[in-house]
């Protein structure tokens, strides 16, 4: 899988992460992560309720070259010791897409590396490869932000999707769910941290789509029943405890847990249904950080006898390792990008499936 090593710039800046990283395949010890700097705006944007596109642009640009600094710095190499610069290409915010490829570009025209232009989910969806080297075919939930769908990851450019979410990705969700229940920004880590101290069995919330056949899911829903039952409490004790944040927060996080795991199970028979079995079920993005969603998926994949990876922590939310990881992989079957790459909102991995409904306030879905 290895084969000749290359030493690869990773430039992420798709929403409001601002990311470098180096990453080395070496023929002997696999893929390393020589270095990941990733510089986050949550300040930025905590009393705007989400991500402000202009916000986040300006601080791309102040702090992208930054960024490549520091990580060539902690990597100890140069640009001279690099085969190429990969840089997040789309789908995200235009204005720190934009920033990330303009940069990538003048280092490329300066030393004459090749450029390559990468798919942000492509970075998401072939991370189990850098993290435990799953080999093709294998099935991923890429759950985010702004972004969720099931896919059959074939090859570095071949991508099959199953099924998406036609409102709100998850992420989304959890970020409207806290801001309706008074919870900080960014709303995973605080709904799940309240659902922890919660009654999951208390508030019995609807799960979206179940009734349907197929893999498309659904989440806006869910959001405005938490709306109404908050609204309920409200109005006959004239506000809501803690306890009461915490069973919200639990009965939700039940809900789309319960979602995922009924959509990964239709997922996965189709995969077997068509004699395609999959090396692995992978979960990546930033809601794979949730424990509790984690763990359903894992059962789900136990019970098909399909062996489950999912990335640490620090690999889950965006990061720049993985944009590195893609390209390198990208640049072998493909070779380098030429310098009138553009900026992409939208990319969708499977070309030939019908368009995603909707919009995330974390980016296009595509």
């Amino acid at each position: 899988m290895m084969g000749e090593g290359l030493t690869i710039l990773g430039i992420e800046s798709s929403c409001d992460d601002t990311a470098a990283a180096v990453v080395r395949a070496d023929p002997h010890q696999g893929a390393v992560i020589l270095s990941s700097e990733v510089q986050g705006q949550t300040d930025l944007h905590a009393d705007f309720g989400g991500v402000v596109p202009e916000i986040a642009a300006r601080a791309h640009v102040e702090r992208l070259d930054l960024c490549v600094e520091r990580a060539l710095a902690k990597a100890g190499v140069g640009l001279g010791d690099l085969d190429a610069i990969a840089v997040t290409a789309g789908p995200g915010l235009i204005g720190g897409v934009l920033s990330g490829v303009m940069l990538a570009k003048g280092i490329c025209a300066a030393t004459g590396l090749p450029l390559i232009g990468v798919n942000h989910l492509a970075g998401h969806a072939l991370t189990p490869r850098l993290t435990d080297g799953v080999e093709f075919p294998y099935l991923i939930l890429l759950v985010s932000g702004g972004h969720c769908q099931f896919l059959i990851v074939s090859g570095p450019n071949t991508f099959e999707r199953l099924g998406g979410t036609i409102d709100d990705a998850p992420g989304e969700a959890f970020d409207k769910v806290a801001k309706l229940l008074g919870l900080p920004q960014p709303g995973g880590p605080a709904v799940e941290q309240a659902a922890r101290l919660g009654d999951p069995a208390r508030f019995r919330f609807p799960r979206p789509l179940l009734d349907r056949p197929g893999c498309d899911l659904s989440f806006s829903g869910l959001k405005t029943a938490v709306l109404r039952a908050r609204d309920d409490l409200v109005a006959r004790q004239g506000g809501i405890t803690q306890q009461d944040r915490n069973d919200l927060c639990a009965g939700f996080q039940a809900a789309v847990a319960a979602v995922l795991a009924e959509k990964s199970r239709r997922a996965l028979f189709i995969c077997l249904d068509r004699s395609y079995h999959p090396k692995a079920f992978a979960v990546a993005g930033g809601v794979a950080a949730n424990a509790t969603l984690k763990a359903a998926l894992e059962t789900v994949s136990a019970a098909t006898g399909t062996p489950f990876t999912a990335p640490p922590l620090r690999l889950c939310t965006d990061n720049a390792a993985m944009i590195a990881w893609a390209g390198l992989e990208r640049f072998r079957t493909e070779g380098p990008d030429a310098m009138t790459l553009v900026a992409r909102p939208r990319w969708p991995l499977d070309p030939r499936a019908a368009p995603m409904i909707g919009s995330g306030k974390k980016g296009a879905k595509a």
